[in-house]
């Protein structure tokens, strides 16, 4: 970048964040929101989605109706199309009414109404696509972006009309504390025992929970023990049970979690894998194989090809294969080693203030 990191803007500059959905579009722009203390900032989501209870606290909401579009045409796309026009209109007369020098969105279907709206009254708009493979919104209204800004390297080659800056996908912040100063755990775990994280993404995984229930045993025996993270939707929750396997719905303090962890088993969401990459946290991913597009098998991709993950397509994936790896990495100091390593090269840990940077540079322009 030549122009200043500290570029002033103007007083009283107000900024529309469009983020709605998941946590892997909502807790990215949070954290750029928070490192843009000197915006006035505003959110724009959906009815009855994830942003409604962590937003208002913290921002103003508005809402639209949009929804995404069905694989199939058919008498639902014409009622898509219709709220995405409504939409598209109500943005507008927003940013107007309300005096708003940009848009920023993280993408997902809410990304269209608000980057048409803005760009419609000349105002600049800023995309972060967090995926290596971009999606399709991302695919579609790239180059009527003024920046979109890059979570992985490797989505650029697929955005050739768009300016890309590659600037890593914001985390939260306990992840950029330092390890030592974290909450402690509170999980009755020895200090010196080898710990298995498991992490299934926002909704945990129910065939990757069974496939670990299956190994869980071989890797007791190996002197691990196990955090299995697995969502509120598994029906088998309570088929296996240890002293040294700890199975949990959710875990807020992630942050301290993946740093005490020796090794991930997990999906490969690119929300989960930056914070492994910034708690160094060597990993065996295996991609959720129904994600659109197939896009968490390109995110970790990013990661085997750097030599930071090993990668297993779900389908291709025994119980037998699982528990050879394992043990062979927890008897393996120096390959463990190698993958932490590997992974720290991959983190961005001030992707937040890089974002917010191009954000200021774009709406003082």
């Amino acid at each position: 970048m030549t122009e200043s990191k500290n570029r002033d803007i103007a007083p009283n500059t107000k900024l529309l964040i469009a983020a709605s959905g998941t946590g892997g579009h909502l807790f990215p722009a949070i954290a750029t929101a928070d490192a843009l203390s000197d915006v006035a900032i505003e959110w724009l989501g959906v009815p009855d989605r994830l942003e409604t209870r962590l937003v208002p606290s913290q921002y103003p909401l508005h809402t639209i109706p949009v929804e995404g579009f069905q694989q199939k045409l058919g008498l639902g796309t014409l009622r898509i199309l219709s709220r995405l026009v409504r939409s598209i209109w109500q943005v507008r007369r927003l940013l107007q009414q309300e005096k708003f020098q940009g848009v920023f969105t993280t993408g997902g279907y809410i990304a269209a109404p608000a980057i048409i709206a803005a760009r419609s009254l000349g105002l600049p708009a800023i995309l972060h696509e967090s995926n290596a493979l971009p999606g399709k919104v991302t695919r579609l209204l790239s180059p009527w972006c003024s920046t979109v800004a890059l979570g992985f390297d490797a989505a650029a080659k697929y955005l050739p009309k768009a300016k890309t800056v590659c600037v890593g996908t914001p985390v939260r912040s306990p992840f950029l504390a330092n390890p030592e100063a974290l909450p402690p755990l509170n999980l009755p775990i020895p200090e010196d025992v080898p710990v298995i994280v498991v992490v299934g993404g926002s909704q945990g995984a129910v065939a990757v929970n069974r496939l670990v229930r299956q190994c869980a045993p071989t890797w007791i025996e190996a002197g691990a023990w196990i955090v299995h993270l697995t969502g509120d939707n598994d029906p088998d929750v309570k088929s296996f049970t240890h002293p040294h396997y700890l199975a949990l719905p959710f875990f807020d303090n992630m942050a301290a979690l993946l740093w005490r962890a020796t090794l991930a088993i997990s999906r490969s969401g690119a929300g989960t894998l930056t914070e492994l990459a910034i708690a160094q946290l060597p990993s065996i991913l295996i991609p959720y194989p129904f994600a659109a597009e197939d896009h968490q098998t390109y995110n970790a991709q990013v990661f085997a090809d750097a030599g930071a993950a090993y990668l297993h397509q779900q389908t291709d994936l025994t119980p037998e294969r699982l528990n050879a790896e394992v043990v062979r990495l927890l008897n393996s100091p120096e390959e463990l080693a190698q993958l932490r390593t590997a992974t720290a090269k991959l983190a961005i840990a001030d992707s937040a203030q890089q974002l917010a940077t191009l954000i200021r540079q774009s709406i003082a322009s």
